[in-house]
């Protein structure tokens, strides 16, 4: 690698001769389905999306998954490309990525037993435990069939303006269910041993490959680490590697994890670059280029990457989500600037799996750019923001962005408010990156930022514009001995003014009581900030060399005993994040936390939190009750302004005290100032 010499950056701006072409620099926009793929009529939309990314530096982007034919669908009627009358809508959204000198691959990805719809094949007739439906096995005729279909979708993907395709081998979808002995039993000349269980996968290359020419850039993705039982080791993923190359791909892009495993790979609380080290395992035994993936967020970090020589490329999916300018502004030596992702999953998975448009919970702009547009304002006011949480730091940004006069006021000493609260939860210190982003938003964007302020109704008389968002105050409980000594609320344990004992009790099981559970089991540096603590604590195989690089999960002992417990009946966390819930309850219990739903709270006293359970009483002998029963919004000012007859925009939680919904807040604000 050639080091580039105008940046900050060298390694993550040296050009990449890929031979019939070049890359401006090593950076990939990862696949990501956004929902815009799956309808005609959002391929303007789509267009807009991927344009403005190029623009923003990006060398080569690779677009949502398109199914080769209709049995491959992720759902019904989703994205698919099996006919050329198909081809046109795509022309659109190739020529805004060209426009900007970047280079753009279309994804192919068969769903197999993870679609989401009856039609369902896979190699052999198991279902996945994520999903309904039970697949039909696929009969040699059927594989052959296959093979033909992506052939035939690359041709048209070519035919689209496309650079290349992106075979997606891996995540548990059809390609990595032939590979892995877990979903492949078959025994005739497309299962059995390893050759024969990859034979599909070579196929697909070779013959799109054929169909394609020479100049075509092909991507695969291959499954790395499969996370669950039975699937590759490192043997046979070596074996897969070089048989692919051979086939013809002109670039191996890394695969972590099915989406059936129960190690997260993805989610804030996986330490930045943790997987860098498998693709730095298969760089030296493959001549073609290989890509790094999974939380690498800020350039610091790509850079690292590529200059230790784990990887010639990086893949940056929800962080060019977060920030399409994030190229741009790491070549600048502006990385300071950059909208982190913080990973979450809020707005772009969750929203996925639930049939929603994905979008950024830091940057709600995102697959909405033709929608959500921050133009100059003709007529500028002075606006009045109350409260520097998300929702207040949003809105007042985009106004002065937008040219307006904006005062942010905040009786605290930082901006923040909640997000404060959250950067202090182990696994969550990514919200620390929000609030440098937003310093300097405030900043670029010449708000008058007032901290230590309170502000009455007088002190707004003389703006044109009010807005409030004062957020929340902790919602009380009403039990015999809720005002006792040990009775506290979940701000003063994770803001320091209590040291928690070392029994503890919480009242309250949504995100905010698993957060304080978290918080609380926890002591010292968090895993999130340690690879090898966070692999041993998940059961990663720090060698990759096991089967489906899985070993013996070996968590690191609790720092307090914790009861998590909620009225409503039902299992303690039901309702967290749909891609994210099921990390919060595997952490807490693995940290032994004794997690109860329907319970009733009987009253605290000197001997600790009296309970009663399915009929039972039990005596929990804590030291602290913490309360985390929920929130009320904060409108006294609000109120005291309405009463004066100002008409004031009331927004984040002083409008909607639901669990600190950042997502809703930030969106909220944004589009309160886009329209002002």
């Amino acid at each position: 690698m050639t080091p580039a010499t105008d940046s900050a950056y060298p390694h993550l701006f040296a050009p990449l001769d890929l031979g019939f072409t070049q890359l401006r620099n090593r950076i990939l926009m990862g696949s990501m389905h956004t929902g815009l793929e799956d309808h005609v009529r959002d391929f303007p939309k789509l267009a807009a999306y991927f344009g403005e990314r190029a623009e923003g530096g990006a060398a080569l982007l690779v677009t949502g998954g398109f199914s080769p034919n209709v049995v491959g669908w992720l759902a019904p009627f989703g994205s698919k490309l099996s006919w050329p009358w198909e081809v046109g809508r795509h022309r659109q959204v190739t020529a805004a990525v060209h426009s900007h000198g970047a280079k753009i691959c279309m994804q192919l990805l068969h769903a197999g037993r993870y679609a989401y719809h009856p039609l369902q094949v896979a190699p052999s007739k198991l279902k996945a435990p994520i999903n309904p439906f039970t697949p039909r096995a696929l009969t040699a005729r059927g594989v052959e069939r296959h093979i033909n279909d992506y052939a035939r979708a690359a041709r048209l993907a070519r035919d689209g303006g496309y650079d290349g395709v992106e075979v997606m081998g891996s995540e548990g979808y059809l390609i990595n269910e032939f590979i892995a002995p877990r979903t492949n039993k078959r025994n005739d000349a497309w299962g059995g041993d390893p050759a024969k269980r990859m034979r599909f996968a070579v196929e697909i290359v070779r013959r799109i490959r054929e169909a394609c020419g020479p100049d075509f850039i092909i991507i695969y993705r291959l499954s790395l680490l499969d996370l669950v039982q039975d699937g590759s080791n490192w043997e046979e993923v070596l074996l897969q590697a070089k048989a692919i190359e051979a086939a013809g791909a002109t670039l191996i892009n890394s695969g972590i994890g099915w989406h059936e495993a129960r190690v997260p790979t993805i989610a804030t609380s996986v330490p930045r670059a943790a997987f860098t080290g498998v693709t730095a395992k298969l760089r030296p035994h493959v001549n073609v280029p290989v890509i790094a993936v999974n939380r690498i967020n800020m350039p610091d970090v790509a850079e690292r990457v590529l200059a230790d020589g784990h990887a010639d490329m990086v893949s940056l999916a929800r962080p060019l989500l977060a920030d399409p300018q994030w190229p741009a502004k790491a070549r600048a030596g502006k990385a300071e600037t950059i909208n982190t992702c913080i990973a979450c999953n809020q707005a772009c998975l969750d929203h996925i799996f639930v049939n929603k448009r994905a979008t950024c919970l830091v940057n709600p702009r995102a697959a909405h750019e033709t929608e959500l547009v921050y133009r100059p304002t003709t007529a500028p006011k002075r606006v009045a923001v109350v409260g520097a949480g998300p929702a207040g730091l949003a809105c007042a940004t985009v106004a002065a962005e937008r040219g307006h006069k904006v005062t942010l006021f905040d009786a605290a000493s930082e901006i923040g408010g909640q997000f404060n609260v959250a950067k202090r939860i182990p696994g969550k210190e990514e919200f620390h990156e929000t609030l440098r982003y937003f310093h300097h938003r405030l900043t670029d964007t010449g708000v008058d930022l007032r901290l230590d302020t309170h502000v009455d109704a007088g002190a707004l008389a003389g703006f044109d514009e009010v807005v409030i968002a004062t957020g929340i105050s902790p919602r009380k409980v009403d039990f015999p001995g809720a005002d006792h000594p040990m009775v506290v609320n979940y701000l003063d344990v994770l803001q320091g003014r209590v040291t928690a004992a070392d029994k503890v009790a919480i009242i309250g099981a949504g995100g905010i009581g698993f957060d304080v559970g978290e918080f609380l089991v926890h002591e010292g540096q968090s895993p999130s900030l340690d690879t090898a603590r966070w692999m041993a604590e998940w059961g990663v195989d720090p060698t990759f060399e096991k089967r489906g690089a899985l070993v013996k999960p070996q968590p690191e002992a609790p720092a307090r005993k914790v009861w998590l417990l909620q009225r409503s009946p039902g299992k303690p966390g039901a309702r967290l994040g749909k891609t994210t819930g099921w990390i919060h309850r595997a952490t807490l219990k693995a940290k032994h936390v004794a997690m109860l739903g329907g319970v009733e709270y009987l009253g605290v006293d000197d001997h600790g939190l009296r309970i009663r359970v399915d009929g039972q009483e039990q005596l929990l002998d804590v030291g602290n009750v913490v309360i985390c029963a929920g929130q009320e919004p904060q409108r006294e000012l609000a109120n005291a302004l309405q009463a004066g007859g100002r008409n004031v925009h009331i927004i984040g939680g002083a409008d909607v005290a639901a669990e600190l919904d950042a997502k809703r807040a930030i969106d909220q604000g944004s589009r309160l100032a886009a329209a002002l």
